[in-house]
Order: C-alpha cells, then structure tokens, then sequence
C-alpha cells in the first residue's frame, strides 16, 4: 500500500526540520546526522565509535528531546547484570506474586555508554533484544517500546579492561558511525557556546513518535529497481569472494544496503534510488561487519571501484 502523498511529504518535512534542529547542537556533522536519521527510518540500530568528548551523548540527548520521547542512558561497565539492561521480576508480599520491573531497554532511544567495557553476558542481553525488539522474563515475554532506536559508543583506542564485540554482534548494528573532530568554524561556535550541550535546556520537539513510523512507513514503500538490485547483488559478490576481503558482506548487510539507500533517497526528495545512495551508505552499513587483511575501508573502496555504475 503506497502512502499518501500529502502525508509523505509532511513526514519528509519533519524529518528534515528535525535534521535541522539537531545541526543547531551538533554544527557541521550534517552527513553524521543523515546517517542516524537513515538508521531511525529503517528500524535499525548504530554504533558509534569516537573519542570521549566528540558529542555522542550530546546527539542521543538532542535527538530525543526533538522527538517528543523517551531517552534512556546506561553506562556500560565491568559490573553490569542483563537484569539492569532488560529488567528484573521483584517478589511483592502483599500482592502474594511476582511483578516485573522494566530495565533500561525501555525507552524509545538508548544510549548504550561503552557498550565495549561490559561483559559478553551483559552486552548479549542488548542486543537480543535490538534483534527481537522484546525481551524474555522468567518465561514471560515483555516486548519494547516501537519504534526503537539504540546508540551504542565505544571508544576506539582503549583495550585494556574491555570486552570487543564479536562479528556476529557487531553485525547487528545497521551502520557504523564516526563524528571525528569538528571543522574550524563549527569548533569557533562550539567554544562561543552557539551550539553544544548548552543548546539542550532549550530544545523543543519537532516531531513525534508517530511522525517517526510515518517516515519508517513511506520509506519502506519505496520501490527499488532490479538493476540496481542487481548492483547490489555484484557488491556483495565481490565482498565475498575472497580477494578483497576474509570475511565478506553478511545478506543482513546487504539487506540493510537497499534500505539505508532507499531510506537515503526518500530524505532527498527522489522517487528513486540511484547507485549514489547505495555507494553513500556502502561504508557505514558495512565497514563493521565485515574483515579485511589491511586497511577495511579501503577494501571496500576499491570493491566499489570494480563495480560497474548501472546508468
């Protein structure tokens, strides 16, 4: 069923607005913003890896506050049980029975702190329920607050006392994002205190949960050509086929391809989606999920090189 088109346009519109809000927080990382927004619209999950101090927390806060929702945060530690993450049943003596008590998965948006310093155990309880968008009980199936929309950091350059996640998790992860440090003039704002965390007490939304399923709706109806499933289909041969990569693109990467570039082309106002939104999105939706002997990025840039462009 296509959507209507009035309504896809007002969601297209929110969308943007809320692009542009988060821009006043996070000045120059439009291209980052984009990515996060392309995740949230086809229901998948980021990981962003960066130095402590980059914005992480300051774009997970921004992003929730604009949409009118629920913003959850959990420091990833050493000590941390799955029954913090997914919740715990609590003995009531005088209602005589068990009474769940929801974990921190319970939100709308989770900030997942260091997701890297918490035990295998601990990290497998996040991201089953990423996977199943519920969480199981005691027997008892809970499911999660739709949409859901997890932010999980690690720092890159520390290891001691850390757990990294393996490539089946990490696979689970929709795109990989990087917000690097910011360019002169954004830096210039940043210290004037234009923009940055100072911005949060000021924010108001601009969106809804229910402008947020809008947008997931209208980008699921997005139609996809079989050539440039077909372009697809010859980038993830080539992943595969040893000789740029040990470990090639997984069909859930490939899979989140074609969404992330529909997702993509919806943003810019395309009834189409092109080869460009499918290369945009090649690096995040796979840098992460898959190995390479030397350099993985450029790995994935020559795979891209080999590939004839569909016209």
């Amino acid at each position: 069923m296509q959507p209507d088109p009035r309504q896809e346009a007002d969601a297209r519109q929110v969308m943007l607005g809320l692009a542009a809000r988060l821009d006043g927080v996070l000045a120059g990382k439009q291209e980052v913003i984009e990515q996060v927004l392309i995740a949230m619209l086809c229901g998948g999950h980021v990981l962003i890896e960066d130095m402590p101090g980059m914005g992480k927390t300051t774009l997970a806060k921004a992003l929730a506050v604009s949409l009118d929702t629920d913003f959850g945060r959990v420091q990833f530690t050493a000590d941390l049980m799955p029954a913090d993450i997914v919740g715990v049943e609590i003995f009531h003596p005088d209602e005589k029975r068990f009474v769940f008590h929801p974990g921190a998965v319970f939100h709308h948006i989770l900030l997942a702190d260091e997701i890297n310093r918490a035990t295998p155990r601990a990290q497998s309880a996040l991201l089953e329920a990423m996977e199943e968008g519920q969480v199981s009980v005691e027997r008892e199936t809970h499911p999660l607050p739709k949409p859901f929309l997890v932010l999980a950091t690690q720092n890159p350059m520390e290891h001691l006392g850390t757990y990294p996640l393996p490539e089946s998790q990490l696979d689970r992860f929709f795109c990989r994002l990087r917000l690097g440090y910011p360019d002169r003039d954004a830096e210039r704002r940043l210290l004037k205190g234009e923009v940055g965390r100072r911005q949060l007490a000021g924010l108001k939304p601009v969106a809804s949960v229910r402008d947020w399923l809008a947008a997931q709706d209208a980008v699921q109806a997005m139609p996809v050509s079989d050539v440039l499933l077909d372009y697809v289909l010859e980038l993830l041969a080539l992943s595969r086929d040893g000789s740029w990569l040990s470990l090639g693109a997984s069909p859930r990467a490939g899979a989140d391809l074609v969404a992330a570039a529909k997702a993509r082309a919806w943003l810019h106002n395309r009834s189409y989606v092109s080869a460009a939104d499918v290369q945009a999105m090649w690096q995040p939706c796979l840098g992460h999920r898959v190995l390479a002997e030397g350099d993985t990025q450029a790995a994935l840039a020559g795979i891209l090189e080999q590939v004839t462009v569909p016209a």
